[in-house]
């Protein structure tokens, strides 16, 4: 006889589909049933099944398995690109007769700044080599934040920072270069194509936890203190009492 009524890894799936779930904006759960696999950083896939060995000629399977990668906390306060601590192990004295010793291997990190030419602000951020590599192939930090999908960024200050540039995108804001409209409206010509809703903006980069957290404050209604409800039927009250008696006409002599 069976523990549970549905198998445990449904949980999630039904979870989705009961409560304040079914509430969250339509944009906001397609982003989440839209999630691909991140890009490969530690390996290289080879894209087939199988491929045939030049000596014998005959064709032999190969394996395309991705190498697990550990993120750990501090890499979401930072931008890693997608790296993180790949986990294996190493022979002593390099003797493969000799014991096997676990290893982990961590990218080096650097403390740089970027700027932000939306947000007009220098960011000191904690990088990788990569990170610079694709930060300076996008030909900027923030086309390389805009064009980047979740997966890939894997950093909750990246997505962040996406949710913040295109908040101000979407509104326009005149914070922005106050007294230079011409450079302000540049830099929003410059990025156009990255412009959304200032509604799905919101959403953006959230977590569940925090869009279950927004939503919530969203339908919170404010308690109505008594005495102005009381008040309230009081002067309904009286103004029925008050239709609903007779008016007294003098006659005009």
């Amino acid at each position: 006889m069976p523990l549970h009524k549905f198998p445990p890894r449904v949980w999630e799936a039904l979870k989705m589909k009961q409560g304040i779930y079914t509430r969250l904006p339509g944009h906001y759960l397609r982003s989440l049933q839209e999630s691909r696999p991140p890009a490969a950083v530690h390996w290289k896939p080879l894209g087939v099944n199988s491929h045939v060995n030049p000596k014998t000629g005959h064709r032999e399977r190969v394996q395309d398995v991705p190498i697990p990668a550990y993120y750990p906390p501090e890499s979401q306060s930072g931008m890693w690109g997608g790296e993180g601590w790949i986990v294996g192990y190493r022979y002593a004295n390099n003797d493969k007769l000799s014991n096997r010793l676990k290893k982990v291997w961590k990218p080096q990190l650097f403390n740089r700044e970027l700027y932000s030419e939306i947000l007009d602000h220098k960011f000191k951020i904690t990088v990788t080599a990569r990170t610079l590599d694709l930060v300076d192939a996008a030909y900027g930090f923030d086309f390389y934040i805009l064009r980047t999908p979740q997966e890939d960024l894997n950093s909750k200050l990246g997505m962040d920072l996406k949710r913040a540039m295109l908040l101000r995108l979407a509104r326009k804001d005149t914070e922005l270069y106050p007294e230079n409209p011409a450079k302000r409206e540049t830099v929003f010509n410059k990025y156009k194509e990255f412009v959304i809703p200032a509604e799905e903006a919101e959403w953006v980069g959230l977590s569940l936890e925090e869009a279950v957290e927004k939503q919530r404050l969203l339908e919170k209604e404010d308690p109505e203190p008594l005495f102005k409800a009381f008040v309230q039927e009081l002067v309904q009250e009286l103004t029925a009492q008050k239709l609903s008696e007779p008016e007294i006409v003098e006659k005009k002599q």
